[in-house]
């Protein structure tokens, strides 16, 4: 499902150059249930960047479902972002002035769906993450929990291979946190590829692998 090879990627700096991931090697099997956990400055967030095609290393393989996409140019990565990988974000990333219906059916519009099966599928989703009660709510009339349950539809809604969470529980209390992770481990156990970034060593346990990064490079992975 997920193979990097050599993944090497700088940010400048004035003029200086920070190396961020040196070499880099990754590989996550079709219907996994991953955690990956680092120190701060370690180069997992430009790792999850660059796993979601939102950021493109400056040399090296990733190969995602069988597709080369270091050589897609941004419309082609823009098409994988919306069909293949779902992102949860720690911070949600809800519009809070939508409603929850309305923020889990924005990939949709993005992908050209028309309005009645956006509805449709959008209403599917959040009755799956049991907010199906709530779906008429703007975000800010929602609790913690309700609204990363919100995002979790969302990143669901294009029925994607691969979801992405980014600290799910970093904001939630520890009660709220563990419902979190019990969803994406249904999730995981209707077919997907999940991979969550944690500094939650509890968080990480309750995954089927561990994979460590330190320096810009996996340091370990068991």
């Amino acid at each position: 499902m997920i193979k990097l090879e050599n993944i090497c990627k700088s940010y400048r700096i004035g003029t200086e150059t920070l190396s961020i991931l040196s070499g880099l090697a990754l590989f996550v099997g079709a219907q996994e249930f991953v955690s990956i956990m680092g120190p701060s400055g370690s180069g997992k967030s430009t790792l999850l960047s660059i796993l979601g095609c939102l950021d493109t290393p400056d040399s090296g393989s990733y190969v995602l479902d069988s597709q080369e996409v270091t050589k897609l140019n941004e419309a082609e990565l823009a098409t994988v972002r919306n069909k293949t990988i779902g992102f949860v974000f720690q911070s949600f990333h809800l519009i809070s002035h939508y409603s929850a219906l309305q923020n889990v059916a924005l990939p949709l519009v993005y992908a050209g769906v028309d309005e009645a099966l956006r509805r449709q599928k959008s209403i599917e989703v959040l009755t799956e993450v049991g907010l199906s009660h709530r779906m008429h709510h703007v975000s800010n009339e929602l609790s913690g929990g309700e609204r990363q349950r919100v995002a979790i539809a969302r990143a669901l809604v294009t029925n994607p291979a691969v979801i992405l969470a980014d600290e799910p529980t970093g904001n939630l209390d520890s009660s709220t946190g563990d419902t979190i992770l019990h969803l994406l481990k249904t999730i995981h156990q209707t077919g997907k590829t999940v991979i969550v970034v944690t500094h939650d060593e509890r968080v990480a346990q309750q995954t089927q692998r561990i994979i460590r990064v330190k320096d810009g490079r996996v340091s370990d992975a068991v």
